[in-house]
């Protein structure tokens, strides 16, 4: 039907390499959990489309750093109008909201609690591959009302490609 929900669970894995001292390291070098729902209206009739997911994210410590980032509520959200049965063009946007302060004795400012509000156009097209279907998204995010983190423009290109037969 139109309506559909989803729930799901991801672990995140320490990647990258760690060297104290180093201007920028790149990677999470600790362990985290994120978990939420979403929901989803797609209405092949009238080509409307809209998605929204929650979710929390719980970050272990990097022994590294002795430090551990806070835990995070989250809100992804996206409102679509299909133009044709591949092109798509809308809005997208999120809140990031850290519920609790970081610790640790590497935490030297503090608890550093942050956020930040997002919106932004975006355009997708759809398109056959092999037996599959594959997917290239652009979106744009306007990043405002942030507490400890920077604001301003970010862009994200997204290619999904099918891996088997579809």
């Amino acid at each position: 039907g139109v309506h559909n929900w989803m729930v799901y669970t991801q672990v995140g894995a320490p990647v990258g390499s760690y060297e104290e001292g180093r201007l920028a390291n790149i990677g999470n070098n600790h362990w985290s959990t994120d978990a939420g729902a979403g929901y989803t209206y797609l209405d092949p009739e009238t080509g409307r489309e809209f998605s929204v997911v929650a979710g929390t994210t719980y970050n272990f410590e990097n022994h590294d750093t002795d430090y551990q980032n806070g835990v995070d509520g989250h809100i992804d959200w996206g409102a679509s109008q299909f133009l044709s049965e591949h092109v798509h063009v809308g809005l997208v946007g999120y809140f990031y909201n850290q519920l609790t302060g970081d610790s640790g004795s590497g935490a030297r400012l503090g608890d550093f609690e942050s956020r930040v509000s997002a919106i932004g156009p975006q355009v997708g097209y759809l398109f056959q591959m092999n037996d599959g279907q594959a997917y290239v998204n652009l979106k744009g995010y306007n990043e405002f009302d942030a507490k400890n983190r920077p604001e301003g423009w970010n862009a994200w290109l997204t290619l999904s490609l099918p891996l088997g037969a579809g």
